[in-house]
């Protein structure tokens, strides 16, 4: 059973959280492993196994990059530890940035180069979301082509260099 199905919820690439809270904490009574301690050893495998399934969806689904990393690899487009060529312009913009973190500019203040750096980000994240934005907040498996699936794809990679820098970012300081 995929992580979808286990909450009873279609497939999507961006889950309102907020949403299915109350379905998170029903199941997660449903399939305490303390609620099947009198039963035989079978059922109380199972209910371990749903529960650890149950945290492990949750957790997935609280990430909007993990789930699309969940949907891609399910439709098989997406293998773990992927190695994914990006293109050369938007690998320029990033090393381009990598390289103003590392050697800030001398005439602007700590606080002015990470305004700039954030402002960069800001606007690179918005730009390669753009193009993919309406198939993650809309998606539909049913109407959804696997070249749509592709170009999150690649949105999915980008974000993943620009979280990173994001983060090598809020460590400044």
């Amino acid at each position: 059973m995929d992580y979808f199905e286990l909450f009873g919820i279609p497939v999507q690439l961006k889950v309102d959280t907020p949403a299915l809270k109350k379905r998170f904490i029903e199941l997660s009574k449903q399939f305490h492993p303390d609620y099947f301690a009198t039963d035989n050893e079978a059922a109380q495998s199972e209910a371990l196994e749903k529960s650890a399934q149950l945290n492990k969806a949750w957790k997935t689904f609280q990430d909007t990059g993990a789930t699309i990393k969940y949907v891609l690899q399910s439709k098989g487009l997406l293998e773990e530890e992927e190695k994914y060529s990006l293109p050369p312009g938007f690998l320029m913009e990033v090393l381009e940035i990598n390289e103003e973190l590392m050697e800030p500019d001398p005439s602007k203040t700590a606080g002015q180069s990470k305004l700039r750096i954030e402002t960069h980000l800001d606007e690179l994240q918005k730009q390669i979301y753009a193009p993919v934005k309406k198939i993650v907040e809309s998606y539909d498996e049913n109407t959804v082509t696997t070249e749509e699936l592709l170009q999150v794809k690649e949105y999915y990679f980008k974000k993943k260099y620009l979280d990173r820098i994001g983060r090598q970012l809020a460590e400044m300081k």
